[in-house]
């Protein structure tokens, strides 16, 4: 008995060491306020504030091998292609590999051009990845792309020349703790080539540090430098990396992910949109299809209106997006990708009022149709689903309106709206003037007033997310899940449904009447929800479960006054451990 506790005791301790790799791989560990918090007026950091979209670049000697090794397709994150847990690439395979990298196609302007036509304001190049391998041509380390591949080119350089020429901001990614080929680094061998032992200490001074003085000395003024997975390097190494770039580069900005609190913003987990305003300097960061780095077979792209739905959520939220594209092993950026992204940028073209120089949404979340932001005494509502009946409904605003306009290619069309004390109905046309995002622009008068509270909208209802429950004798927090290796997804969840627990949600309805009741759950077998309103009203309903997060109908439910109320929801009978909720929603039943 003691041998099988001891081997599941090392099972849970591998498994823990290999989420919490990933963990502070993806920033999910360091996405924390910063505590840096120094006042930066300086242009790099107005560009973050106001721009607020950007490119991020991926690309190295991962992307030629693009997820194909010997002959085996490993799907996940193709950056990680030579790590233990994908390819397992031996350190001299992987360094012989890089005499066939020959990215001919590479063309800098081509790149730049396409990230100012897609509306981004800066771009991050991955300067070195966990493999240590340099994209640009540094003089400390060998392992580069100028002395160790036919290419015999600085992109690096070619970037910065081009950014400068375009007046697109660069920054630079920068792998300062882990490096798999680095002897004495995080995840390193611990000798070199001549056998000679090699500490932590002898890696910073002899590859870390000094390549953060190449890039921050020789490309000219940077937008930031962006750090990634300090894991359990120690404080004061964190701390030198830092202190390199402000030395060098005093404007720039140092990403939240150097560690111990010491950027100057935050990144939240990798594809992570918070649902809810974040305060202070941060950023999102997400891809154009699953993998960071090229991956030959993961053709999933997204479509223009994800991308930039994904984009405006963030800014609306108070953040900054910055959008990854890989490029292939030619240098180049897939053709999907750039579609989209040109796509965008139309959009972006057309409204750069809604996307530059705005505020996060007054209702500090989403809306059932689409979301908000804010300029001065402006708000922009940023319509995805447009209503079939011409009609749209806005909640909660307090201030009283002066203008409303429907804004198309630079065509202002006046909309009529009737206004009550705490709901507008705006009367639209009958189809939405953008396939992807049609904006009504409002002009307020007096104050920026508004009341929060999560509202049914007439016609589409609404879903309320597991994050704004008040809990009683359950859990609640985040869950993240990779779908494939490095692909990350993230959702608050309520778990631990003992037989006294419930969860309440606030709203708000306009209406008397009869509402439809749906939980996104899941769990194994069948499950009893209870459903109770603040009137006494009550439904409950068995249904089946899925491994996967899923909505189930409960049943109908009366609202007899319009106001404000709450609904309660417990486990009445199934699975509790097993059961995991992540959301309700209330539709109008229309008669």
């Amino acid at each position: 008995m003691k041998i099988i506790i001891k081997a599941l005791f090392t099972l849970f301790v591998s498994f823990v060491l290999i989420m919490n790799a990933f963990s502070q791989d993806t920033g999910a560990e360091w996405g924390v306020k910063t505590s840096h918090n120094k006042e930066n007026n300086s242009k790099q950091a107005q560009v973050f504030r106001d721009g607020n979209y950007a490119m991020f670049i991926h690309w190295g000697l991962y992307s030629q091998i693009g997820n194909l090794w010997k002959g085996k397709t490993y799907y996940g994150i193709g950056e990680w292609i030579m790590e233990k847990r994908m390819a397992n690439i031996p350190i001299n395979e992987m360094k012989e590999y890089a005499s066939t990298f020959n990215p001919s196609s590479f063309d800098a302007k081509t790149i730049v051009q396409l990230a100012k036509d897609a509306g981004m304001k800066y771009i991050v190049l991955t300067t070195k990845h966990h493999d240590g391998f340099a994209m640009y041509h540094s003089k400390v380390n060998k392992f580069n792309i100028v002395d160790a591949t036919p290419f015999k080119r600085d992109p690096l350089m070619e970037l910065a020349t081009e950014c400068k020429k375009q007046d697109v901001g660069l920054g630079f990614y920068y792998s300062h703790n882990v490096d798999w080929t680095a002897p004495g680094a995080s995840r390193g061998p611990t000798k070199d080539d001549n056998g000679k032992e090699k500490n932590y200490d002898d890696y910073m001074r002899e590859k870390c540090l000094p390549q953060l003085e190449e890039i921050t000395t020789q490309y000219g003024p940077i937008q930031l430098v962006w750090f990634d997975q300090p894991g359990n390097m120690p404080v004061k190494y964190a701390k030198m990396c830092a202190e390199v770039v402000r030395k060098n580069q005093p404007d720039a900005l140092v990403s939240g992910r150097v560690g111990y609190g010491l950027g100057d913003y935050t990144t939240l987990g990798d594809m992570e949109v918070p649902i809810e305003n974040v305060e202070g300097m941060w950023e999102s960061v997400d891809v154009t299809n699953d993998s960071w780095g090229y991956a030959w077979y993961d053709q999933n792209w997204k479509s223009p209106k994800q991308i930039l739905k994904t984009v405006l959520s963030t800014i609306a939220r108070g953040g900054t997006l910055m959008m990854n594209v890989g490029l292939d092993g030619k240098g180049q950026i897939p053709e999907p990708a750039k579609l989209s992204l040109l796509s965008v940028g139309k959009w972006i073209q057309q409204y750069p009022q809604v996307v530059y120089g705005v505020d996060a949404s007054p209702w500090k979340h989403a809306l059932p149709w689409g979301d908000v932001v804010r300029n001065g005494q402006k708000l922009y509502l940023v319509v995805y689903d447009w209503s079939v009946d011409g009609k749209l409904y806005l909640p909660g605003l307090k201030s009283g309106i002066d203008s409303s306009k429907l804004l198309n290619n630079k065509v202002e069309t006046t909309i009529t709206f009737k206004k009550t004390e705490n709901l507008v109905c705006f009367n639209l046309p009958s189809a939405p003037p953008d396939k992807f995002a049609s904006v009504l622009e409002l002009t307020l008068t007096g104050e920026v007033k508004v009341d929060t509270a999560f509202a049914v909208d007439p016609n589409i209802g609404i879903y309320i997310p597991a994050k704004f429950a008040v809990n009683y004798g359950n859990e609640k927090a985040d869950k993240q899940w990779m779908e494939k290796f490095g692909e990350w997804k993230t959702l608050n969840q309520i778990t631990k449904w003992s037989s006294d627990a419930k969860a309440t949600w606030d709203f708000e309805t306009f209406r008397s009447g009869y509402y439809k009741i749906d939980i996104s759950y899941t769990g194994v077998g069948k499950i009893v929800w209870k459903v109770r309103t603040d009137e006494g009203e009550e439904i409950q309903n068995q249904q089946n479960s899925s491994h996967i997060y899923s909505s189930f109908p409960i049943g109908w439910i009366k609202i007899n006054k319009p106001g404000k109320h709450n609904i309660t929801v417990t486990l009445e009978d199934g699975n509790r451990e097993s059961a995991s909720v992540n959301g309700i929603k209330i539709t109008p039943v229309e008669f």
